[in-house]
């Protein structure tokens, strides 16, 4: 039987935009015909809201919501439109549109409609998150960092919200960390979720902020930052990661953003959450109320997590790095195996840094590629991750490092050293983060490459740190070399 075909990512948006979500595609054509800053759009606009009751509704109700304190009761939608003003008119319909679509979705499995109401209560809150990290920007400005951060993920949620075959088939694999999950997706399926978040953005035309922070996202401007940091908020209070200082560290850079101290941060994040469940009711979107949690607590964090948080708090990089080095060396004594010592590395490496993947690649016997053999998560855990590269059409990245018998460190892959190493797959690869390699050697003979990167630029990575995972791989090809002499012997 011959396998089904599967869909290109533009086939999935017009999938998507046409027969899964055509209200949400139609309110975006119709709100895309009025200006953001034309307040004498507001009589058209009011009128054509007027023939959508449920939207009428809604659109009053949060003119009259805390969030918008107006002074005196907003009764009619011409007085809501002209208090809101046009582009906050316009990105009410288009959520409550985006709300109702998603809610309606037919068809779906339990596991697929918990992860699709997980999905839409991360988003929600995100645009509002966002919304609170700027408060001092004008009107129009902080309706398209909330809009932005908003859809976000809006290829992913769409995705889950068709309850098709291939949902039920994914989900059963949903437990894997989250970028080895959305490896699975891409690999097994075709389907690529930021893909389908920018090429719905565009369909629906949600504007250059959302296009640019998915399609750009090297180019990190502060509400860039934000639309960011308010994702990773909103999925770190929805499902507290295993590593405490994780999350304190997100709550350390919203504070940073908004020029406030952490205490101030909570505060606002559960003022702004209050908001969220009132707006919830406005949209009659309240199933999605039990899903904005408080802030975590730290039983929410796993069991292991107080340990690790006191390393971190008590131990310098120098100290993690030497307790590394020593572990390395300990094992030259006790193993021959070399996927002992590879666990090991980048088990270490992930507990210092916090790389999101970190990656061995061996030397195939013909010499004519890389093949991926061993990956971990910023937990240190392993998580599946297919990939190839090759070594016999043209220089990339894993050749350049391999001919020099060198390591390199790629902050920013645009810059001009890296021109001529930048092959269609070295981008794809590197995504828009930052990279460290080091080639592993044997008795100094090249056997593979050791990888860890971050996929986006959001976390600092020093030329110091650089030395440091260059150490750390360096004292790797040692105790290798160690083990192999002894063997031979």
């Amino acid at each position: 039987m011959r396998e089904k075909p599967k869909l290109t990512s533009s086939q999935w948006v017009a999938l998507l935009a046409k027969e899964e979500l055509p209200a949400i595609t139609s309110i975006a054509g119709i709100l895309d015909k009025f200006s953001n800053d034309d307040r004498s759009s507001i009589p058209k606009l009011s009128k054509i809201i007027l023939h959508d009751q449920a939207l009428s509704s809604c659109l009053i109700k949060v003119a009259n919501s805390s969030s918008r304190s107006p002074i005196k009761k907003v009764t009619t939608v011409s007085r809501a439109s002209i208090f809101l003003g046009v582009h906050a008119v316009k990105n009410i319909c288009l959520t409550a549109k985006v709300l109702e679509g998603l809610l309606n979705s037919k068809h779906l499995v339990p596991e697929v409609y918990e992860r699709l109401m997980k999905l839409m209560a991360n988003a929600f809150y995100a645009g509002l998150l966002a919304k609170m990290m700027v408060p001092d920007y004008e009107e129009n400005t902080q309706e398209e960092v909330y809009l932005a951060a908003m859809m976000y993920n809006i290829g992913e949620t769409s995705f889950w919200s068709t309850g098709n075959s291939l949902t039920r088939e994914l989900i059963q694999k949903s437990g894997m960390p989250k970028l080895a999950f959305e490896q699975y997706c891409a690999n097994t399926a075709g389907i690529k979720f930021k893909e389908l978040s920018i090429g719905l953005a565009r369909t629906w035309n949600l504007g250059e902020l959302l296009i640019k922070s998915l399609d750009q996202p090297s180019s990190r401007t502060k509400e860039m930052n934000i639309i960011s940091l308010s994702n990773q908020l909103s999925e770190a209070i929805g499902s507290p990661p295993k590593n405490r200082a994780r999350f304190d560290q997100i709550i350390k850079d919203v504070g940073k953003v908004m020029g406030v101290s952490e205490a101030k941060v909570k505060a606002k994040i559960e003022s702004t959450r209050k908001i969220a469940i009132e707006l919830l009711g406005s949209y009659k979107a309240s199933v999605l109320e039990g899903y904005l949690k408080p802030l975590p607590k730290p039983q929410d964090f796993g069991t292991s997590t107080a340990v690790i948080h006191k390393q971190r708090v008590e131990l310098s990089v120098e100290l993690k790095v030497l307790h590394a080095v020593k572990a390395l060396s300990g094992l030259t004594k006790t193993s021959r195996s070399i996927n002992e010592f590879l666990n090991a590395t980048m088990t270490h490496l992930a507990q210092i840094f916090h790389f999101h993947r970190s990656t061995f690649w061996v030397i195939s016997p013909d010499k004519t590629q890389l093949d991926c053999r061993l990956t971990v998560d910023e937990e240190g855990e392993p998580v599946r991750f297919y990939r190839e590269f090759s070594l016999d059409q043209g220089s990339n990245v894993m050749t350049h490092t391999l001919e020099h018998e060198s390591p390199i460190f790629i902050h920013d892959f645009h810059d001009a050293q890296w021109r001529d190493y930048m092959t269609i797959e070295s981008e794809q690869f590197i995504e828009s983060g930052i990279l460290c390699l080091s080639p592993i050697k044997i008795n100094q003979k090249n056997v593979g490459v050791l990888s860890s990167q971050y996929l986006d630029r959001t976390h600092t990575f020093t030329a110091q740190d650089f030395a440091h995972f260059d150490f750390i791989a360096e004292h790797l090809n040692l105790c290798l070399s160690a083990v192999s002499k002894r063997l031979a012997s």
